[in-house]
């Protein structure tokens, strides 16, 4: 049974998500939220959430046409290909095919990343799109290693909102 649990906070501080998790276990598909880190030390699994990391690609693209953001963009593409493809199947041939596929798509963007970021400015939004994704690439590259885990949270955060 899939079930959706909302637990409103009046604020972003950790101590609420810490509060909401308490001494769950688990695998949690998030974005880079400052609150979820002390959950993490205490045996919670982050997942990092692709589509918050494409979304700083898309933004920058959208915005100034980048053409680094949209290389990444097709880096990206080709994975959310391959989760088209397995949506259906069970979650170890999901994770086989993930393996097979899935992982030299990320290993040519992590080495395309790391490239790119040896070459652009310090501070300059191409660089904090890349550095955001590189810093969290151990949490985005989980994914592949698990077939019951999906590739985004895209599902859970459309069940909040209206």
């Amino acid at each position: 049974m899939a079930a959706v649990v909302y637990d409103f906070s009046p604020s972003r501080a950790g101590e609420h998500a810490r509060n909401f998790l308490n001494d769950w276990k688990g695998k949690l598909v998030c974005d880079d939220f400052g609150g979820y880190k002390a959950s993490f030390e205490l045996g919670v699994t982050e997942i990092g959430c692709m589509a918050h990391a494409r979304r700083k690609f898309f933004k920058l693209h959208a915005t100034n046409k980048s053409t680094l953001a949209e290389q990444a963009l097709r880096y990206i593409q080709l994975l959310y290909e391959i989760e088209s493809e397995v949506r259906d199947l069970e979650a170890d041939l999901r994770r086989r095919i993930r393996q097979e596929k899935a992982v030299p798509v990320m290993d040519m963007l992590h080495a395309w990343m790391s490239t790119q970021r040896d070459l652009v400015p310090e501070g300059s939004a191409i660089s904090k799109a890349l550095d955001y994704s590189l810093k969290r690439w151990a949490a985005l590259s989980r994914y592949l290693d698990d077939g019951a885990v999906p590739i985004d949270n895209n599902w859970a955060e459309n069940q909040i909102r209206p």
